[in-house]
C-alpha cells in the first residue's frame, strides 16, 4: 500500500508545482516600468483577475517588462514567468514564446524548449483555468502588435 501512495500524485500537483508557488509567492518583475513604450490593462472579469503589463523597447528588444496586479496564484504567476522569460527577447521572439505557451495550454503545442514555463502545462487539465494562465500572454501579444501606448483587454 506504501508503495501505491508513493507513485499515485493528485492532479492538483501538475497544477501547483513548486515554481508556479515560488513565483506567486516571491513575483518577479513586479513593477511598473516607467517610462513605458506600451501599457496593457489585461482582466478576466469571470474570475477578477486584473494584469497591468508596462513595456520598454531598446530598438526592437524587450528592454524592460514588469507587471501590476492581483489574482490567482496561477494568472500571477504566470505574469512573472512571463516577465522573466521575455526580458531582454527580441520583439518577435517574445511573440513565437507568447504563441507557442498558448499553444501548449491548448494542447496543441509542444511543451519542449521552453524552460521553466513547462511548469504551467498542467493548467490544461482544468479549462476555466486556462484563461488564467493566459491573460498576461495575451496582454504581451497585444502590447506587442500595438503601436498605441495604452490598450485595454477584457
Amino acid at each position: 500500500m506504501a508503495n501505491m501512495a508513493a507513485s499515485f500524485t493528485p492532479v492538483d500537483d501538475d497544477l501547483y508545482r513548486e515554481i508556479i508557488l515560488d513565483h506567486y509567492r516571491r513575483p518577479r518583475h513586479k513593477h511598473a516600468v516607467v517610462p513605458a513604450d506600451r501599457t496593457v490593462e489585461a482582466n478576466n472579469p469571470l474570475c477578477g483577475d486584473e494584469i497591468d503589463l508596462t513595456l520598454r523597447f531598446d530598438g526592437d528588444d524587450v528592454a524592460e517588462i514588469g507587471f501590476e496586479g492581483r489574482g490567482c496564484s496561477i494568472s500571477q504567476a504566470s505574469a512573472s514567468m512571463l516577465c522573466e522569460a521575455v526580458a531582454g527577447l527580441p520583439a518577435d521572439d517574445a511573440r513565437m514564446l507568447a504563441h507557442r505557451f498558448r499553444d501548449m495550454l491548448k494542447g496543441e503545442g509542444d511543451d519542449s524548449d521552453i524552460g521553466d514555463l513547462e511548469a504551467l502545462s498542467g493548467v490544461r487539465a482544468y479549462p476555466m483555468r486556462v484563461k488564467c494562465a493566459t491573460l498576461a500572454w495575451n496582454a504581451l501579444l497585444q502590447a506587442l502588435d500595438s503601436d498605441d501606448t495604452a490598450v485595454n483587454e477584457t
